[in-house]
């Protein structure tokens, strides 16, 4: 039997490296090994592999997930046809559907099944050469974008009416709300009613960023700026040029890096880590954040002067508990969504469970309740999603 390709195996732990080396020897022509993803993008455009099998945490004590996904976006940004299988020693659902949104093939729980692990890796390979195909619903990739809802409370219909508004002009606009309120969706709303909607919007989320790599994601770096920059490479600023920049949780942007943004705004120039000369850009700039960055600024954790200039427009998002009205009408959509999705059309919802959907506090809003729909769908095996399908507890 002819071997697979190239894989790629990205772990901090050397033991299972060279265990799953081992196992795959056998299977793949060539099996490179990385015990830190900081070389990862050099290794993939160097070496090419069709598969990834890529840690999901890389710093002890750290079991978020966040890395692995942000290593993904890596990836999946300068390779897409390259095929990402997740390794992780926790067993998340809600972290595993993330992931395959995110575009991961599939996702392997440690301590691993061998068998289980090497017909992952080989389907992996399969759909990268276009001998196969997800098999999984749950990893697809393929979704259609999902149009904004703006509900049916008073404050989202006061949140539609600004955006029609500044939309259309370049102001830059933070958004501030709770986890879970849908400000990347509204961000993506807002560039979709703008002028510069035919080029994509650049999402970058400053929260599942590493912090050696704050300034050269922002900011790019020419080759040899630091260790293990062998390429040159622009930063989101520059891939975001003559479009939209959203950073998600820009509350996390460290200090000293505040300053050398707010050149950036004010000069509408970039300049790469290790280069003198500045490049032009041209952006709209949406922010989002969780915090209250008056009270950061009061804190000496953020600049008041940065504030001032992110902050043109500010629109708060209220949390999903104080607009009850829009929580079923919301809940039929996913449900609607994720009953085609999983070839489960014309699902309706009990009154019981409508009762439940708007009494419970749903501390991660929108977030929240879109996952709680998709399971509910998932486990429901008739034509009515009732409370139980919920798995919500009665609020107290």
């Amino acid at each position: 039997m002819a071997k697979a390709g190239k894989l790629l195996i990205v772990d901090d732990n050397r033991n299972i490296l060279a265990a799953v080396r081992l196992l795959c020897d056998s299977i793949f022509e060539e099996v490179i090994t990385l015990p830190s993803p900081n070389t990862l993008i050099t290794t993939l455009q160097k070496s090419a592999p069709e598969v990834v099998l890529l840690d999901m945490n890389f710093h002890a004590g750290i079991n978020t997930g966040n890395e692995g996904l942000f290593w993904l976006k890596e990836i999946l940004q300068k390779s897409p046809e390259t095929k990402v299988v997740l390794f992780t020693a926790y067993a998340d659902i809600d972290l595993a559907v993330r992931a395959m949104k995110e575009g991961a093939f599939d996702f392997v729980i440690k301590p691993w099944d061998n068998e289980k692990l090497i017909a992952t890796l080989q389907n992996a390979y399969k759909a990268a050469k276009g001998k196969g195909k997800k098999l999984t619903k749950i990893a697809s990739t393929s979704e259609p974008a999902v149009e904004m809802y703006w509900g049916e409370s008073a404050e989202m219909q006061r949140i539609r009416q600004m955006v029609e508004r500044v939309a259309i002009t370049d102001a830059n606009i933070l958004l501030t709300g709770e986890n879970g309120t849908g400000k990347e969706m509204l961000a993506r709303e807002i560039h979709r009613q703008s002028a510069r909607c035919r080029h994509q919007m650049v999402s970058l989320d400053m929260g599942a960023i590493p912090d050696t790599l704050f300034e050269s994601e922002l900011f790019g770096h020419t080759k040899g700026a630091f260790t293990d920059a062998r390429t040159d490479r622009e930063g989101k600023f520059e891939t975001a040029n003559g479009s939209t920049l959203f950073m998600d949780e820009i509350g996390n942007l460290p200090l000293h890096l505040q300053a050398k943004m707010l050149t950036v705004l004010q000069n509408r120039a970039v300049t790469r880590l290790g280069a003198n000369i500045a490049t032009p850009i041209d952006i709209r700039l949406i922010s989002a954040t969780n915090r209250d960055l008056n009270e950061a600024v009061a804190k000496e954790a953020f600049r008041q002067d940065l504030l001032f200039r992110i902050n043109t427009i500010h629109i708060h998002i209220p949390p999903l508990r104080n607009r009850r009205e829009d929580i079923v009408p919301l809940a039929e959509r996913f449900i609607a969504r994720y009953g085609q999705k999983y070839n489960k059309m014309g699902l309706m919802l009990s009154a019981e469970a409508a009762e439940r959907l708007k009494t419970h506090t749903w501390e991660g809003n929108i977030r929240e309740l879109q996952n709680t729909m998709e399971k509910a769908v998932i486990m429901c095996d008739g034509d009515t999603i009732n409370a139980d399908h919920l798995e919500l507890h009665t609020a107290q």
